[in-house]
């Protein structure tokens, strides 16, 4: 059984993200060394130590999709010009871009969530619970379930990749940064979508007809 203390002690020692952390866990059969061992053959436990060095080069990667009914512009960083020209680089910012126009995430991580949106959030869940009858005293464990989910909802970084849906966008650019030996961070993004927010008027066929005749 994979336990939340070994799934920390694992990070601990190695620095790895907590979802590769289970992962190698589970392909250990919970042994903590072949673990370490695992993490460092995949090269993620290196991609961790690298995640503090400075990312300042890349590229701006457009993508547009449905005959330009969907565009974004994102900004994906890496330490040298040398590997913002890789393939590899390359190929990571438009499957980055393409998830953005797929998904519609609102933020990069949820360390960028506004605490009065996850309290609203919060609350919201709560009344849900409440009105399926859900007991209180349990309620509140849910809420922490539910709001997990919200979080990979709107936060990129933790979006199933959507051409691999067993790995997370993080696992995918840990996965790059094992192979290219530099740090890779997105640094933002915007995604615009046709005629979102725009009001869209209806029209009466009636009442046209009605005021043509009166003419």
């Amino acid at each position: 059984m994979i336990t939340a203390q070994s799934v920390k002690e694992l990070r601990e020692r190695t620095g790895a993200g907590m979802m590769d952390c289970k992962k190698a866990l589970t392909a250990t059969e919970g042994d903590i060394d072949q673990a370490v061992d695992f993490l460092r053959e995949k090269g993620l436990a290196a991609a961790a130590k690298k995640a503090n060095r400075i990312a300042a080069e890349g590229v701006v990667q457009a993508y547009i999709h449905g005959g330009g009914r969907i565009g974004v512009l994102l900004e994906l960083n890496c330490e040298t010009d040398f590997v913002a020209k890789t393939d590899d680089f390359k190929a990571l910012a438009k499957d980055i871009a393409m998830q953005v126009a797929a998904n519609n995430p609102l933020f990069v991580s949820r360390d960028q969530v506004p605490d009065e949106l996850v309290e609203h959030e919060k609350e919201v869940l709560r009344v849900q619970a409440l009105n399926e009858g859900k007991p209180e005293k349990i309620v509140e464990k849910m809420i922490v379930g539910r709001i997990d989910k919200f979080y990979k909802e709107i936060c990129l970084m933790e979006q199933p990749f959507i051409k691999d849906p067993d790995q997370t966008v993080t696992e995918l650019i840990n996965g790059t940064i094992a192979k290219i030996g530099e740090n890779v961070s997105i640094r933002r993004f915007t995604r615009f979508q046709l005629g979102e927010g725009i009001e869209k008027k209806s029209n009466d066929f009636a009442a046209e007809v009605m005021a043509a005749v009166k003419q």
